[in-house]
Order: structure tokens, then C-alpha cells, then sequence
């Protein structure tokens, strides 16, 4: 198993639910080790920049934003939402000082679905940020966020694993440790990814029978850290949405939304909200026993069939790597196969 990765870049993360930024408020946020400030216009335009001065280093969070321009606090200098600087108030009458000679980085920021996507890389983003199937104009109807302590590598995996729900998440909502059997589900290349291919879920997962009818289920991972689930149930459509942020090499922000159809759902969001928190924590609270037996840098290993989407991980996100270093078309490593286990 390969150990943890630098993070990848030219490409989309997922930065923050589209409601945790306000009109005219701005929040500071580490991803990916860089420090970057978002900030919402009073047109409603987000815009991001990095988080930090470029006169004396402060950051520019610590300063004023009036719903047009980010103020230091340091000396005054100010920056419109495209990272150029508009004002010197130290200058006097006479000084000669292009202003435009002064940038702050800006970062390609993207708005869907209620969600801000923000472009970690040099380049200029190569498409759109993912879309949620069937929620075109919607935006999700519960979030929660949870920060994992470990590195973003160590979340993914732990969260794709398909073996673990039985000992992690023994619920009487979802799954016990008796309930384990054998599986068969086929999976195949996906954008920058996989999917496990539509199927009836399986029945040892008791969530899915609150849906009703005969629903079916499909799953697909990209990179960078990105699950959805989209399930059809009837004439409604649920759509899980994970998302996997790195905030620096030991903490990782970890999103799930949700997004439904069922009118029902609206009414029960409070008790959706505890299992949700509930199950995040469990996966988190495994994540930190885990990190006292990796402080001593143990070999460690992967088996067919149970952890093959993580040996697909490590093998897309280090072909994206070399494709971006390569200046070439990036090639899926992922063929169409049939995995079997037992959770």
C-alpha cells in the first residue's frame, strides 16, 4: 500500500456548502497546506483569493471586506475579487506606482448546486465542477461537516472500503455484525473514476427499505475525492454526495450532502441529521484509533477483492499525476470487472 501522496492539483475540490458564505462575508480556509479567503459580493458573486498580503504577509482575513474589496488591516491596501489591488492609502499626490504591478493569487472559483468548487492548480480549470444527477437547480437538503483527523489518502480509502460496515457501523439502522454476506457487484470506468454499476441495493442495508417500491442504487468515486451515490426509488431520486477536502497532511474536511425528492424526507430532517452525524462519527472515530498504530509507520497492505477500489485510488490519482506532468490525455486505468466480498 502505497504511504501518502502529495495532493493532487489542476483539478476541482470541493471547497464549502454555497450557504456558508453570505453575501458581503467572507471565511478564511487551509486547503491543500494554502491559505485561501472566500468571499461572497453583494451581487452574489463568490470569488477566492489567497489568504494572504502580499505587502507585508498578514492575512488578508484578518482585515474588512464591504461587499466589494478586501481591506488589510495592516496598512489599508485593498483588492477587488480578481486578486488586483486598488488602493495604496500610504501614497501621496506625486508618487508614481502602477497599482497593477500588485496581484494577489486568485483561485477559479464555480457555484452548482448549492455547492462552491474551487480549482486547486496553476491552470485554467479544463470543464465544469461535478453535477449531481436528476438535482439540476437544487441545492442540498442536509449537510454535514466533519473534520477527520488524517491525511486525505487515509479518508478516502477508509471511506470507500466496502468491507468495514458491519464492525464500523453496526446500527440497527443499517447494518449488525451477523448480517455479513457475500457480494457480487460489477464495476466499471467512470470520469477520473468508477462506479459500481446500477443494482438493487444490497439487503442487509436496512436504510434503503425506508424508501420503498424496489430501489436501485449506483456509485461512482473520482478523483479527487469525490463519492455520489444516486438512487432511484420509484418516481424520486436521492443523491448522496461525499466529498473529501484535504485542509493540510493531517486534516481532512469530510462533506456529506444530501439531496432527495421525497417530501416525507423534508419533515424528518432533524432525525436524518443525527444519523448522518452519527455515522460520519464512526467512520472519524476508527480514523483516530487508526493514527496511533500509523505513528509508527507500519507496512501496509491491500487484498483483492475487498480493498480493490482503494488499489484503483492510488492507481488514478497517481496516473492524473503523471498525464498533468506529461502534458498528455489522461488514461483510465479502471476495466469493467465483477468484485466479490463479504460485509
Amino acid at each position: 500500500m502505497a504511504e501518502p501522496a502529495p495532493f493532487l492539483t489542476d483539478i476541482w475540490y470541493f471547497a464549502m456548502p454555497s450557504a456558508a458564505l453570505t453575501r458581503g462575508g467572507m471565511q478564511a480556509k487551509m486547503l491543500l497546506g494554502q491559505p485561501l479567503l472566500f468571499a461572497r459580493g453583494n451581487d452574489g458573486a463568490p470569488f477566492a483569493l489567497r489568504d494572504i498580503c502580499p505587502h507585508r504577509g498578514i492575512p488578508l482575513s484578518c482585515g474588512r471586506f464591504d461587499g466589494k474589496e478586501v481591506e488589510c488591516c495592516y496598512h489599508g491596501w485593498r483588492f477587488d475579487g480578481t486578486g488586483g489591488c486598488t488602493a495604496i492609502p500610504s501614497l501621496v499626490p506625486g508618487q508614481e506606482f502602477d497599482l497593477a504591478r500588485i496581484k494577489v493569487r486568485r483561485y477559479a472559483l464555480a457555484e452548482a448546486q448549492g455547492n462552491l468548487w474551487v480549482w486547486m492548480g496553476e491552470q485554467e480549470p479544463d470543464g465544469p465542477p461535478p453535477q449531481m444527477p436528476d438535482m439540476e437547480g437544487r441545492a442540498p437538503n442536509l449537510t454535514e461537516v466533519m473534520e477527520f483527523p488524517c491525511h486525505v489518502d487515509h479518508a478516502v480509502v477508509g471511506l470507500m472500503d466496502p468491507a468495514h460496515g458491519p464492525f464500523v457501523h453496526q446500527s440497527w439502522f443499517w447494518r449488525s455484525a451477523k448480517s455479513i454476506h457475500e457480494k457480487a457487484k460489477a464495476f466499471g470506468p467512470a470520469p477520473y473514476g468508477f462506479a459500481m454499476k446500477r443494482h438493487k441495493p444490497s439487503s442487509n442495508s436496512a436504510a434503503y427499505k425506508l424508501l420503498g417500491g424496489a430501489p436501485e442504487t449506483e456509485i461512482s468515486f473520482r478523483l479527487p475525492g469525490i463519492r455520489t451515490e444516486h438512487i432511484v426509488a420509484g418516481r424520486h431520486r436521492i443523491v448522496n454526495l461525499t466529498t473529501v477536502t484535504p485542509l493540510d497532511a493531517n486534516r481532512t474536511e469530510v462533506t456529506n450532502s444530501f439531496y432527495w425528492t421525497l417530501g416525507w424526507a423534508d419533515l424528518a430532517r432533524p432525525v436524518l441529521r443525527r444519523f448522518v452525524r452519527r455515522f460520519l462519527g464512526q467512520d472519524r472515530d476508527v480514523v483516530v484509533l487508526q493514527q496511533q498504530g500509523l505513528r509508527h509507520d507500519p507496512t501496509l497492505m491491500l487484498i483483492k477483492d475487498a480493498d480493490t477500489q482503494a488499489r484503483w485510488y492510488y492507481q488514478l490519482k497517481n496516473e492524473y499525476g503523471r498525464a498533468r506532468d506529461e502534458a498528455r490525455p489522461f488514461v483510465n486505468p479502471v476495466k469493467d470487472t465483477v468484485l466479490r466480498w463479504r460485509s
